[in-house]
Formats: structure tokens, sequence, C-alpha cells
């Protein structure tokens, strides 16, 4: 083989590592934000729970903007 040949296939498998990586990280990154939003991290019941340990019954407008809170965070 030539040098040319070796330098060209070098490159050839550098790049093709490289779009490997960006395809990777995409894909993975579009599966967790899905994953994320079918199976959010908190739900309300679990934000109730939490208040009644802490001995206070929380009204639905506490319960509500605690998720509000979470939405805007998942959303950035």
């Amino acid at each position: 083989m030539t040098t040319g040949a070796i330098v060209g296939l070098v490159f050839g498998i550098i790049g093709a590592l490289i779009i490997g990586i960006v395809i990777g990280f995409v894909i993975a990154k579009n599966v967790f934000k899905k994953q994320i939003k079918e199976n959010p991290p908190i739900t309300e019941s679990q934000i109730r729970a939490m208040y009644s340990q802490m001995g206070r019954k929380p009204s639905e407008q506490q319960v509500k903007q605690i998720m509000a809170i979470f939405k805007r965070q998942a959303s950035k």
C-alpha cells in the first residue's frame, strides 16, 4: 500500500468514528428527552407525600406551583 492509501484509510476511520459519535449523541439525547416526558421524575402524589412527611397538608395551589417549577426546569 502506498502512503496516500494509508493516510486516506486513517482519515476515513477517524471521520467515521466522529460521525458515529455525533449520531449516537443525538439519538441518545432524543430518547432521554422522550423518556423524561413520558415518565416525569416527580408526580403530584409524590409532592403531597413529601408535604405530609413534613407534617403539612399542601393546598392544590402549592402542588401546582411545584409541578410548574419542575416542568419549567425540565424544558431548559
